[in-house]
């Protein structure tokens, strides 16, 4: 399969792309760096980077950003961002992706722990999962004949711990190798509308 992994770079994008490149062709997508930029906060990025892949059967996305702060000093704003970013990115993938993905494809997002398992200053994060989780569950009756769409949910990354374990007192950290099979069986298997926990 040719496979497009948005968020290529990020810890999670790394566990996903050493799982799915020992079977498939994967293009590597990435703000900054990759096989093929593209911003997922930007529509006309998204669109651009759609046109250069071509056609593809699978699309992962390990790509947005929230905001973490008390919640006390959450904002308008500072909400927002995560919304417009890691959910409204990662749906525009997919609203996009629509219009060009082979039949029988599948759409892959990510979203995170934190709407099931709260921490201090994590709401901007639980928001974006939780919303995450509706889109596909909505998503998924509407999809097109053979299309399907998954969100994967996992811990933080046991190679993530180093910069965010202050973040996450109490969790367990998650193997790199696990979250990696989580994306397989989503792009690989048969299940929709799924919200696949890796914990």
């Amino acid at each position: 399969m040719k496979i497009i992994l948005v968020g290529a770079s990020g810890d999670v994008g790394q566990a996903a792309f050493a799982e799915l490149s020992q079977r498939h062709n994967v293009v590597r997508v990435g703000r900054n760096s990759g096989d093929v930029r593209a911003d997922i906060s930007d529509l006309g990025t998204i669109e651009a980077m759609f046109e250069k892949v071509g056609a593809f059967d699978a699309l992962v996305s390990a790509a947005g950003h929230v905001h973490f702060a008390p919640l006390a000093e959450q904002t308008d704003t500072s909400l927002k961002m995560g919304l417009e970013n890691k959910v409204m990115g990662q749906i525009n993938l997919v609203l996009e992706g629509l219009k060009r993905i082979a039949g029988n494809g599948s759409f892959t997002l990510t979203s995170g722990v934190l709407d099931r398992d709260p921490v201090v200053a994590g709401t901007g994060a639980a928001l974006a999962n939780g919303a995450l989780a509706g889109f596909v569950t909505g998503a998924a009756i509407e999809m097109p004949p053979g299309v399907r769409i998954n969100v994967v949910s996992p811990g933080l990354l046991d190679v993530s711990d180093r910069r965010y374990g202050a973040l996450f007192p109490g969790h367990a950290r998650v193997s790199s190798e696990r979250v990696g099979r989580a994306f397989a069986k989503c792009v690989e298997g048969a299940i929709n509308g799924q919200v696949v926990i890796v914990e």
